[in-house]
């Protein structure tokens, strides 16, 4: 069975590193194969102590809905197998053992690291979101709110932050429940405008998994279903992850 506890608010205290041993494989059946891995990357994912601030919890800047609705979801993570995603400042936090090209070196050091989405610092001006994932039904979800830096049309937030916010939660989803870790390709089609600091809803569904692709499709609307901005499908390349 799939761990589905809450990744709980990060406490202060020193850092847990993942388990070093390399994971022996069992024989398990596809699906327990499949659970077993889901389960080992959430856990890794979702560190429990750590003095890295987690970027997903609420701030004074949250309008009513979108925190209402994050402790909506967040009372799913104890009946209904949802898990609450930590959100660091970089991905470099969060994937662990990825193998990649021979070669490949950043000039920068590891302390510039920024997640695009979390490159705005000052709260409620950018980029303010958190995804929920349920692993048995391999879907996800993400509350997003964008602030008046991701402007567009005037008052509203520029198509680039939600198709990136989207390629965002596509990414989280794809590599939690598949090791989805590129993206090949990504195509929107915008639906109507959203306005900023309004609560923007991210349904995102794995449509199906075949020769190392993962494609996934995303619906971002409004709270009330009413009103869609703008519909995504992606396709992520899997990737195995070396063992550490």
């Amino acid at each position: 069975m799939l761990r589905t506890a809450f990744c709980a608010v990060a406490r202060r205290g020193p850092h847990k590193a993942p388990p070093g041993a390399p994971h022996l494989r069992r024989r398990l059946g596809p699906i327990s194969a499949f659970a077993s891995s889901v389960d080992s990357r959430i856990t890794r994912f979702c560190v429990e102590k750590t003095d890295l601030k987690d970027y997903a919890l609420p701030n004074a800047s949250w309008c009513p809905d979108m925190l209402s609705l994050y402790h909506e979801y967040l009372e799913k993570t104890k009946t209904e197998n949802w898990v609450k995603l930590p959100s660091f400042k970089s991905n470099r936090d969060h994937i662990q053992g990825l193998k990649l090209p021979i070669g490949f070196e950043s000039p920068l050091s590891s302390g510039e690291y920024r997640i695009h989405t979390r490159g705005i610092q000052m709260e409620g001006q950018g980029y303010e979101y958190v995804i929920f994932l349920q692993p048995s039904k391999k879907k996800s979800v993400c509350l997003f709110q964008p602030g008046p830096f991701l402007e567009g049309a005037p008052g509203c937030a520029h198509g680039g932050s939600l198709a990136a916010m989207m390629d965002e939660t596509f990414s989280k989803t794809a590599y939690l429940l598949g090791e989805g870790l590129f993206t090949l390709s990504f195509n929107i089609r915008f639906k109507n405008l959203a306005p900023l600091g309004s609560l923007i809803m991210l349904n995102v569904d794995i449509e199906k998994i075949e020769d190392q692709k993962m494609y996934l499709s995303c619906i971002a609307q409004s709270r009330d279903q009413q009103t869609v901005y703008a519909k995504s499908s992606g396709v992520f390349l899997q990737l195995q992850l070396e063992e550490e």
